[in-house]
């Protein structure tokens, strides 16, 4: 029953991040080439990250135990932080509305969100998703797979802020540094 689970939340991540790569796009009047190939990199990351963390879990390293933890909890909780981690982002993005796209873009009507978790969070959609990342790798119960499905994926998503924040200051300036000092990146009042 729990594998069942499983596979029906991977079933549900991926369909939704199909979703919004297919919907959530900006057009080309919006765009203004500011992604930096990001999102196509986030791509093939996440996509090898989930592939090859699974794949590793099946692996046996002779007498080293990989195990996270034997007592099968740890699978529950995976479970719970993938799916608190696809309904936070979905929940996220329905907040932001149409300033929201998968590409790093500034609409001409564009504000800056500061309400809400964005009071709190400057990426709250990619800590969202790198909560997810994070049950995955608690589910598959192995510290290399752990490794393999959070820190690719983590790397990824700093490098696309990098790119989404230079961005956000060119247009805003000093509003956006001033939210920036206010604010944590991806986890409430630590980073």
């Amino acid at each position: 029953m729990i594998q069942i689970i499983f596979y029906i939340l991977m079933f549900f991540w991926l369909a939704s991040e199909v979703f919004y790569k297919q919907r959530l796009a900006s057009n080309d009047t919006d765009k203004k080439d500011k992604d930096k190939s990001s999102l196509s990199i986030l791509w093939v990351i996440i996509i090898l990250s989930i592939s090859l963390s699974v794949f590793v879990s099946y692996i046996r390293f002779g007498t080293f135990n990989l195990m996270i933890n034997e007592n099968g909890w740890m699978t529950y909780l995976g479970l719970l932080l993938i799916f608190a981690g696809i309904v936070s982002r979905v929940f996220i993005i329905r907040s932001l509305g149409k300033y929201f796209t998968v590409d790093v873009t500034i609409r001409k009507d564009h504000k800056i969100k500061k309400d809400g978790i964005y009071s709190l969070l400057r990426h709250p959609s990619y800590a969202a998703s790198l909560l997810t990342f994070l049950g995955l790798g608690i589910y598959l119960n192995n510290w290399i797979s752990l490794a393999i499905a959070f820190i690719p994926p983590f790397l990824a998503f700093l490098y696309r802020i990098k790119i989404e924040e230079k961005a956000l200051i060119e247009q805003f300036g000093q509003d956006y540094i001033d939210y920036r000092k206010s604010t944590k990146k991806l986890i409430p009042f630590i980073y």
